[in-house]
């Protein structure tokens, strides 16, 4: 198994907003051969900001990858527009392959 993870340094104040950018947007990633699931993640306020982090498992890392090359990732991440503004610098990415 493979866990792909984005951390967002959201600007205080912005969190619902936020959220509600994912909620409403089309993931198509349940048409992805390989995804097992998603979750987006609100961790602690900080001094600037309010960490979250979207979570997705994979059946492995050849799965994740062929996403990220596919047609499909590349329409989705053409909304990325909609977050402008709401978080801190870019996106952190973060991958593990499971190990047990």
């Amino acid at each position: 198994m493979f866990i792909a993870m984005n951390r967002f340094k959201v600007s205080l104040g912005k969190e619902n907003e936020f959220e509600e950018v994912w909620r409403s947007r089309e993931s198509r990633l349940n048409e992805v051969p390989g995804f097992k699931t998603f979750h987006l993640l609100r961790g602690p306020a900080l001094e600037d900001h309010t960490l979250f982090a979207s979570h997705t498992t994979w059946q492995d890392k050849a799965a994740f990858d062929d996403w990220t090359h596919s047609d499909a990732f590349k329409q989705v991440h053409a909304q990325a527009g909609q977050t402008k503004g709401l978080y801190i610098g870019h996106p952190n990415f973060e991958g593990f392959e499971v190990v047990l």
